[in-house]
Order: C-alpha cells, then sequence, then structure tokens
C-alpha cells in the first residue's frame, strides 16, 4: 500500500533506551568475577571500572562524531567501509558475523538463563541443560519479536531500561546502607600490588569493557533516529555518564557485602550478593537481572541486523539481506540469519572463554574504526560536522585499544588466536567472491527466498 522502507521510529527517549538497556545487562552481573580475577584486588578492580567508563566516553564521543560526519547506519561497519576501505570493513563483518556477534548474544543468553533459574535451584546451581534450554528459549522469543515489529521491540527495549536501573538500585541501596553502618573490612588492603600480575590486565579490561559495551549502539540504527544530529551526541553523553555511576556504585556495594574469595568463587555474584545482603528479595533480584539480560539480547539483534542489511546494500554481502518485509517493515532475512551459530554457541560455549575469544577481534576494530575518524578528518577537512571532539580523544582512544590488543597475545593466547585466525579467513573470502564480484549470482535462490519470506529491497534512501 505505500512505499517499503525502515521508517524514521527511534526518538531520544528510545535512543536513550537503546544504550542503557544494551550497555546495563549481563556485564554488571558477571564480568565483576573476571575484573577481579585478572586485575588482582579490590582496588585495582575498582580502578579498571573507572578506566573502562572512562574509555567508553571516549568512544562514545567518537562514535558520535562519526554517526554525525556520516549518515548511514552500519554502525562500524560503515564507518571502517567509508574511512579505511572495503577490505578491512568486509574483515569486520566475517569477524562479526562468525565470531564477535553470536559469541556476544551467547554470552548473553547464558547468562539470561542462568540468572532466571537460579531462585528455583537455590542454594544449588541450575544444572547446565537446564540454563542452556531456558537461554535458547530467550533468545527465540526476541528473534521473534524483532521480526515482527519494529516499534514493539523500542517499545520493550525502554520498558526493560527501566527495570535495569531498577536492578542496579536494588544492589546499590543496600551495599550503601551497610557501607555507611562502618562496613569497610573487605576495603582493607585494597591495592595489594603482591596480587597484580601486569598481563592479565588486558583481561581484566575486556571484562569491564564488555560490562560497559553498547555505548556503540546508536550508530547502527542512524537512518532511523528522529534528528539524529542532535540526539545521538545527547543520549551518548547522559547514557554513559548514568552507567558510569551506576557500575562504580554497583561494584562498592558487591565489595562492601562479598569478599574477595566470595566474588572469585560465585558463578553469579548478583545472587550471592542477595544471598548474603537482602534475604527477602533472594527470588526478586535474579528475575531482574534476567530481564535486563533480556533486554541486552534485544538490542543487540536490534542493532546488528542492520549491520547485515547495510553490507548487503553495499555489495558485501548476499542481497536477500537488504531487504524487508513487505507489511512488517523489518530487515526479516537479517533479523534470522543469526539463528543457527547463536544456538551452536549456546550450546557448546561457556561465558569466560566466550568473552576472551570475541573481545578481541571487538576492540580491534573499534579501534579502526575511531582510527577511521582521524583519517576523514584528515581527507575531509572541510566538511562541517555539528559535533566534534577534541583530536586527543581519538587518538588516545585508538591507542588504548590496539595497544590492549596486542598485549592480550600474552595474557590469553589460545583464544586469541582463534580469534585473529576468525579476522585472517576473511581474507581469501573477499578476494574470491566480493572483490570478482560473485556475490550476485545466486540470483533464482535469492528470488525463491524472497517469494517465502515476504520481503522486497528498500524503495526509498534514508540517508
Amino acid at each position: 500500500e505505500g512505499a517499503v522502507f525502515l521508517r524514521k521510529k527511534i526518538t531520544l527517549l528510545r535512543a536513550f533506551s537503546l544504550l542503557i538497556g544494551s550497555m546495563v545487562g549481563s556485564g554488571i552481573f558477571i564480568s565483576p568475577k573476571g575484573v577481579l580475577k585478572n586485575s588482582g584486588s579490590v582496588g585495582f578492580s575498582l580502578v579498571v571500572w573507572f578506566a573502562c567508563g572512562l574509555l567508553s566516553m571516549f568512544g562514545a564521543l567518537c562514535y558520535a562524531e562519526l554517526g554525525t560526519r556520516i549518515t548511514k547506519s552500519g554502525g562500524h561497519y560503515i564507518y571502517i567501509l567509508e574511512t579505511l576501505g572495503p577490505l578491512p570493513s568486509f574483515l569486520f563483518l566475517w569477524a562479526e558475523f562468525f565470531a564477535i556477534r553470536p559469541a556476544n548474544s551467547a554470552v548473553v543468553s547464558l547468562a539470561f538463563g542462568r540468572y532466571m533459574l537460579e531462585p528455583f535451584f537455590a542454594p544449588c546451581a541450575a544444572p547446565v541443560p537446564a540454563v542452556k534450554l531456558v537461554s535458547l528459549l530467550g533468545y527465540y522469543m526476541v528473534l521473534t519479536l524483532n521480526s515482527w515489529s519494529v516499534t514493539w521491540s523500542a517499545r520493550l527495549q525502554t520498558a526493560l531500561s527501566i527495570v535495569k536501573l531498577l536492578a542496579l538500585a536494588l544492589i546499590i541501596v543496600p551495599g550503601m546502607m551497610l557501607l555507611a553502618k562502618g562496613h569497610t573490612e573487605n576495603f582493607q588492603d585494597a591495592f595489594d600490588k603482591q596480587s597484580l600480575v601486569l598481563d592479565k590486565l588486558p583481561l581484566a579490561f575486556y571484562a569491564g569493557m564488555f560490562a560497559y559495551s553498547g555505548w556503540f549502539q546508536t550508530s547502527f540504527v542512524r537512518e532511523e533516529l528522529v534528528r539524529p544530529e542532535r540526539n545521538i551526541p545527547l543520549a551518548v553523553i547522559v547514557s554513559v555518564i548514568t552507567v558510569i555511576v551506576g557500575y562504580m556504585l554497583t561494584n562498592v556495594s558487591y565489595y562492601t557485602v562479598l569478599g574477595t574469595q566470595d566474588v572469585l568463587a560465585s558463578p553469579a555474584v548478583a545472587v550471592s550478593f542477595v544471598q548474603r545482603a537482602f534475604k527477602s528479595l533472594i527470588s526478586v533480584v535474579p528475575v531482574l537481572v534476567a530481564l535486563s539480560c533480556f533486554g541486552t539480547m534485544n538490542g543487540g539483534i536490534f542493532t546488528f541486523s542492520r549491520t547485515l542489511f547495510v553490507a548487503s546494500r553495499e555489495g558485501q554481502w548476499p542481497p536477500l539481506f537488504s531487504m524487508i518485509h513487505i507489511r512488517r517493515h523489518t530487515p526479516l532475512p537479517a533479523v534470522m540469519l543469526m539463528f543457527p551459530l547463536v544456538t551452536a554457541m549456546v550450546c557448546i560455549g561457556d561465558i569466560y572463554h566466550l568473552m576472551n575469544f570475541f573481545s578481541f577481534s571487538r576492540w580491534l576494530f573499534i579501534g579502526l574504526a575511531t582510527l577511521g575518524l582521524i583519517v576523514h578528518r584528515h581527507r575531509h577537512p572541510e566538511l562541517h560536522s555539528p559535533f566534534k571532539v577534541p583530536l586527543f580523544i581519538p587518538v588516545s582512544f585508538t591507542i588504548v585499544c590496539l595497544f590492549t590488543v596486542a598485549m592480550s597475545f600474552y595474557s590469553d593466547p589460545v583464544n586469541i588466536s582463534i580469534g585473529c585466525t576468525m579476522v585472517l579467513s576473511g581474507f581469501p573470502v573477499y578476494y574470491l567472491i566480493i572483490h570478482r564480484q560473485m556475490s550476485n549470482r545466486c540470483h533464482y535462490l535469492t528470488y525463491k527466498l524472497q517469494l517465502l519470506l515476504e520481503v522486497v529491497q528498500q524503495e526509498i534512501k534514508t540517508y
């Protein structure tokens, strides 16, 4: 009945909810263990949390400028394509599809399943098969919703963002009350230098940055944002500051109630916290945490489908995935594509190994995207940007990202080597298929799938 294209339905409130909903997820409830384990002490772990927040703010400001300079959706992919060229952008897409995104989604899904079942099995751990089954059911529910409606996905994200902030408040308030009463024994000798292992610090940063990851999500849906030049910087700055304050207070609350050994021994830190500090909410907080993870899954599917959509439109992915459902106006093929890989990783994966596995590739390409901002400024000095950050911010952020990636080879050589191999395996694919423009030769299969899924190409340019 009308033109088929992705509508501008992401308002400032929805953009803020998308960022909060993507950042506050499983990370703050599982990453404290990884940060503490690799930083060595309570004091150094809090320093890592603050440094990760500051680094996230630098990255978010860089992406806010990129989002006002480059008007297409697609996030990391489109920024690397427009600034550094087609080969590095395809390598990102290859690593993102086969490693980064499915591993990330599997981590969040497993956290959702674990916290959802925790009240039913406490004080024992939930059975692993049951956790994986509930994890997959939650992921499939989000997948179905994103295939059905953009509006309802955005509304769910807004509602779950409120739930996430409530979950943090329920951890922060009792911890602060105990701290005010003088319970500071777990902060004695907080900076124990003997337990600090420098070559493990990159893994501590990976765990912390995983908890903050999501500050870049508005860049994936740039074409669907209302007034992006104003709303991207505003949503980014407010949401990242909110999350930094919330995460620091949450970690202080954890350490006020739980000792170092308690945190390291806990499979679910938030649940252990509630068991010790607030037993009346023993069945409430895990469910709130699970809903937080559910919101992060929703935000991840919502945004990554746009990356595949844009990559297909740019000719670096099969053309089917740049198509939109004729009635639902959702990028249905792009949404459904992650189904098999996430299912496989949930079935065989472990949270902490998966986290290290995808972190290498993710931060390598985020560093390249902010390097691209520096290159883009140099190439196009005449281009007016409504939002511009000081040059030292993209320079320092890029250096930290690439240095952390390089150091991680010493910290976890096995998982990082697997991630590196996954990136490099994209080279022959690019030169054999993409560079020779062989990807458009499966017209018959594309046509049949188009009829089956009721999808067509976007009819109006939104950038």
